[in-house]
């Protein structure tokens, strides 16, 4: 028993010291310079996850000053953005905050929906100080220096969709005229298939599709009208994962984008390795942002867990002194139903409240070690409450240890191996799991109903028909 204490103590210790460490990251703060072309992004508030894609932002910004781009940096911010990011924005990384006003969505029926705000990409056409500006998405991961496409015309998309083009990353010429014209239609409902930004911003550029193909000339000339780009400027991470590998044959395999649900974005801990290149964007946050704002939370949740385990391994407390035998029937049956109850939600609880308090930007590998090391310690809590067996409460727990090193096995063939190769996990390791169930529910039954959990009371010591919890 001491020695498996003692694991456990010095795995908690572990990931203390893998949160110390994440602390020190790279702060590589560049001087302000004066460019004709831009690198620019957008930044509104309103969602759930603010926060999120305001360290995304950065770390966008950071990985292309460590490119080496030769353009400014410029953050186009709504107005009610925090003065302290946009500061940290400034002063941190660098860029160029434009602080703008929201602009209407006529189209956005939901408030409450996730693109009602991102016309204010529209914004970009504004920036008339610029030659050339590549508007991007946050979720963009750079691979390489991307300053060919200042070559570009006036303005030149992706089609990762075969008849949408992308509004992740695009090329564009600043014009105050078009910046207008866009902002008439907007007021005037011009009509927008998909009511954000994507829609708005096809229906204004309806023949791309037909233009020619972008190929920077060798000798730097900048060219005229409109052009597909390659789509090796924007790699659908799902193309990834079917091959995991990257295979795009036109154009230079340079940014990876991750156009999917938001909650599958890569900067969150359990990106990875449920998303394989999850671990290539903290990457490249570990290179340039560091992870310091988050692991004060870290380090006070690991020294929590690590209490927790050290008090039920020491203590030992348990249910049956809190419980008398009543002697009605019906009463002591349904004190015996809630405590079953309670101890399944207490189980639910332990594998599912460190998920939800972990900050959610972490390092997967600290968030992972960090999500088990709390499931254990609660889980802890609930063995010595209501006297269950340890192994069986923890094989939720090394089932989804399990699974995390089968997904992070780095020399599948393909995507398809790894996907069938989790299925056929999932598929041995149900039998298992339903056998804890049943152990637990019949330990927890044997716990409930034997004498030692509710002592039966001498009339000498309680009147009949008494009831005490304390």
């Amino acid at each position: 028993m001491m020695g498996r204490v003692s694991l456990v103590l010095v795995w908690g210790f572990w990931i203390l010291m893998i949160a110390t460490t994440a602390t020190i990251g790279t702060q590589t703060t560049s001087l302000r310079r004066v460019h004709r072309n831009a690198y620019a992004t957008m930044m509104y508030m309103g969602t759930p996850r603010d926060y999120e894609f305001y360290v995304a932002t950065r770390v966008m910004l950071r990985s292309l000053t460590r490119l080496g781009v030769e353009a400014d940096l410029v953050v186009i911010a709504s107005l009610d953005v925090p003065l302290l990011w946009v500061r940290t924005l400034e002063q941190e990384d660098g860029a160029k905050v434009v602080r703008v006003k929201n602009l209407n969505n006529p189209y956005c029926i939901n408030p409450n929906w996730r693109f009602k705000l991102t016309l204010n990409k529209l914004y970009a056409w504004s920036l008339v100080d610029y030659d050339k500006v590549v508007m991007l998405d946050a979720d963009n991961l750079f691979l390489q220096k991307t300053d060919e496409l200042f070559q570009c015309g006036q303005f030149c998309a992706v089609f990762i969709n075969p008849c949408i083009f992308h509004t992740g990353l695009f090329v564009l010429q600043p014009s105050k005229k078009v910046f207008n014209n866009m902002i008439h239609e907007i007021e005037i409902g011009r009509e927008n298939q998909d009511g954000a930004d994507q829609g708005f911003i096809g229906g204004h550029f309806p023949d791309l599709l037909d233009q020619p193909m972008f190929y920077p000339p060798s000798n730097g000339t900048k060219l005229q009208g409109n052009y597909r780009l390659p789509l090796g400027y924007q790699m659908d991470a799902s193309y990834y994962y079917l091959k995991l590998h990257w295979s795009v044959p036109c154009g230079p395999n340079s940014v990876i984008t991750f156009p999917g649900a938001p909650w599958l974005k890569p900067w969150y801990w359990w990106s990875w390795p449920v998303l394989p290149l999850g671990i290539q964007w903290h990457e490249q946050r570990r290179l340039t942002l560091g992870y310091g704002a988050e692991m004060i939370a870290v380090l006070i949740q690991a020294i929590f867990y690590l209490g927790i385990i050290v008090v039920t391994r020491l203590a030992r407390p348990n249910l049956s002194k809190l419980c008398y035998r009543h002697e009605d029937s019906k009463s002591i049956f349904l004190l015996r139903t809630g405590l079953k109850l309670i101890a399944i939600w207490s189980i639910l609880a332990a594998y599912t409240v460190p998920f939800f308090v972990i900050p959610r930007t972490v390092h997967p590998l600290v968030g992972w070690s960090l999500y088990l090391l709390g499931a254990f310690a609660l889980s802890c809590i609930t063995v010595n409450a209501f006297l269950l067996p340890m192994l069986p409460v923890l094989v939720p727990w090394v089932g989804i240890l399990g699974a995390l090193l089968v997904m992070a096995y780095p020399w599948y063939n393909d995507g398809v191996v790894r996907a069938m190769s989790v299925f056929a996990y999932a598929f041995c390791a149900s039998p298992a799991l339903w056998t804890a169930i049943v152990k637990i529910k019949s330990s927890l039954n044997v716990s409930l109903e034997r004498e030692g959990f509710l002592p039966k009371l001498s009339e000498s010591t309680a009147p009949a028909g008494s009831n005490k919890l304390y």
